[in-house]
């Protein structure tokens, strides 16, 4: 099952924190992103895609030494819509931040310094979607579907998040 159809199943299921209006925020932030910059909108969904595939290595470091629970945490704690230096000092050290900037970078076209300083927003916006399968009633808990989806993919390099971003904006109907 891909990455956004466990969303969609997070949305759906009222024991999960997902909700059209948390999709919602991510997609306007991703809107108004794009529009400040004047990047085109695809553009900065591949950029989320591929800062995803970072993500989620770091992500799964924090699993492999620390526990789900660990990576469920980072996950709560820096999830959202505004920008978070600390959730990008959280997952990357500050050469890594710059390897990624720079892997965006070449296979966008848009600016490593622009990517750079755009990555305190992007990263808390790709935990926000991981956030969507977090139990409502107790966040903490390894239950988040979403999170275990991504975490557990085929390690093919290909990351779900910019798929799943294109088909909520036409789930949502912008």
């Amino acid at each position: 099952m891909g990455l956004f159809d466990q969303i969609i199943n997070a949305i759906d299921n009222p024991n999960q924190q997902g909700s059209t209006s948390q999709l919602g925020d991510i997609l306007n932030t991703v809107q108004q992103l794009s529009n400040n910059t004047g990047t085109n909108p695809s553009t900065m969904q591949s950029a989320l895609g591929i800062l995803g595939g970072y993500v989620r290595s770091a992500l799964r470091e924090k699993q492999a030494n620390y526990g789900n629970q660990e990576a469920q945490a980072l996950v709560n704690q820096y999830s959202g819509t505004s920008p978070n230096p600390q959730a990008v000092n959280t997952l990357f050290s500050p050469m890594m931040q710059q390897q990624v900037a720079e892997a965006i970078a070449q296979r966008t076209g848009l600016n490593a310094g622009l990517i750079q300083q755009l990555l305190p927003l992007l990263v808390p916006l790709v935990l926000n979607f991981l956030r969507t399968g977090a139990n409502a009633q107790n966040p903490q808990t390894g239950g988040n579907s979403v999170l275990n989806s991504f975490l557990d993919a085929d390690r093919d390099g290909d990351v779900d998040i910019a798929d799943a971003m294109q088909t909520a904006f036409r789930y949502l109907g912008r």
